[in-house]
């Protein structure tokens, strides 16, 4: 073996020791290989494209990687640089010729000696520099983005045979979303950032902000309205338990004095299916009660959520079609007055009427009286109270000993559920759940 080839050998290894499988790739068939090389950002580095009167800026860590693939001549690296080419995503052709140009320029400054490794420095912690890259990258718009064939033809004769600068992927399809080729460059920006941030927190320590314990990043779960983090253990109990016990509302940051809320994701990767469908269900009620213009269907076998029109005494069920009045929440009536409960106190009339006993055993047994008594002691009754009072309270009593001996509450919502024969499966058309009589 000669020494170009022995000094190949020595380089490519020395190479796969120092860069891991994500940066470096060796083809082993023959010497060559690809490398991934990410270029180090400073702090508050931003992201700019403007693209139809509008200005989208991002701040991001991390960008696309660029992606050197070389091939080492037989007579590397004594007397002739590698083949390569440079692509990068987010780089324009013009850029990418002047970082082609600079890795020859170092290779010729060894003077035959290896150079992959000084390529690669360069180009993660100086190529920012050489093209004049600060804190802002301005993404090119759509029409500097495709006339890659012009610029192709103005490529400097010095540019060496075997190397080529590829440019920015040309106008893609959009798989029929509306967007430019400027517009999915971003989104690919932003994708990568996020997936290289979730990397790097993945595999950072951190101190859970409720058992104090350390953990990895990938067994921890960061809120992304406040930041504070947790281990996964600790979350799952606190947010089990508050959607066990109907809280909803405490489904939050555990950390003292904030109010944060979890991204829906969140919590149904640690709840489970099960309890996050309650929490979804019992989240949208919590919701839907605080808002002014939405009641519910007064009916026990419906109780859908009714949006109200503004100033209509109005409102109609889109499940079950019953109009109600907003006000009474009984059948609607047009323009008569609302149905008033009758006083209990007093009974008002014409003529002075006796006031009701105080004591709830003393009405009981005046009720008892009424109903025990013949048609003579019911009239004098009905003449000293008022007849409103015993009609409507003798009904409603009778109505709920009906209601009582006949029926039985759901299990789940309570609603009285009669059962006239058939076999104990039972089905609440209320709450729409199962059970077995009893």
């Amino acid at each position: 073996m000669n020494t170009d080839l022995e000094e190949q050998e020595d380089e490519l290894l020395a190479l796969q020791s120092i860069f891991g499988s994500e940066e470096f790739l060796r083809n082993e068939s023959k010497s060559a290989g690809e490398f991934r090389v990410s270029v180090e950002l400073p702090a508050g580095f931003t992201v700019l494209l403007k693209h139809g009167g509008t200005i989208r800026q991002y701040d991001v860590s991390f960008l696309p990687p660029l992606i050197l693939t070389f091939e080492l001549p037989g007579d590397y690296p004594s007397s002739a640089p590698p083949s390569f080419t440079l692509t990068c995503s987010w780089l324009t052709q013009p850029q990418l010729t002047s970082l082609s140009d600079q890795l020859t320029d170092l290779y010729q400054a060894t003077g035959g000696a290896v150079v992959l490794f000084s390529w690669i420095q360069f180009l993660r912690e100086e190529a920012l520099k050489q093209l004049d890259i600060h804190n802002l990258l301005e993404l090119p718009s759509d029409q500097n983005h495709s006339s890659s064939a012009a610029d192709r033809s103005e490529l400097p004769a010095s540019v060496p045979a075997g190397q080529e600068v590829v440019p920015p992927n040309e106008d893609q399809s959009d798989s029929g979303l509306s967007l430019t080729a400027s517009q999915i460059l971003l989104s690919q920006i932003l994708i990568h950032d996020a997936e290289q941030k979730q990397k790097v927190f993945a595999a950072t320590p951190f101190d859970c902000g409720v058992c104090f314990s350390s953990r990895l990043g990938s067994e921890c779960v960061q809120l992304y309205e406040c930041g504070h983090i947790f281990c996964l253990a600790c979350l799952d109990e606190f947010w089990k338990a508050q959607i066990t016990e109907g809280n909803v509302r405490g489904v939050t940051c555990p950390q003292v004095d904030c109010s944060a809320t979890p991204t829906p994701a969140q919590v149904k990767s640690l709840v489970g299916e099960e309890l996050f469908h309650r929490y979804d269900r019992l989240l949208l009620q919590s919701t839907l009660d605080v808002m002014p213009d939405i009641t519910y269907c007064p009916r026990l076998t419906c109780g859908s959520a009714v949006i109200l029109e503004k100033s209509s005494p109005a409102a109609m069920c889109s499940v079950c079609s019953f109009a109600f009045c907003v006000d009474c929440k009984k059948t609607y009536h047009g323009t008569s007055k609302c149905y008033e409960e009758p006083d209990l106190s007093t009974e008002k009339s014409e003529d002075q009427l006796v006031a009701l006993p105080k004591t709830e055993e003393g009405i009981q047994g005046l009720m008892e009286a009424y109903a025990k008594g013949g048609k003579r002691k019911r009239r004098l009754l009905e003449n000293r109270y008022g007849r409103k009072l015993f009609v409507y309270t003798f009904e409603k009593h009778v109505s709920d000993k009906w209601i009582t001996t006949n029926t039985r509450p759901c299990p789940h919502c309570f609603s009285p559920i009669q059962k006239d024969g058939g076999c104990h499966h039972m089905f609440c058309t209320h709450c729409k759940r199962k059970f077995t009589w009893q």
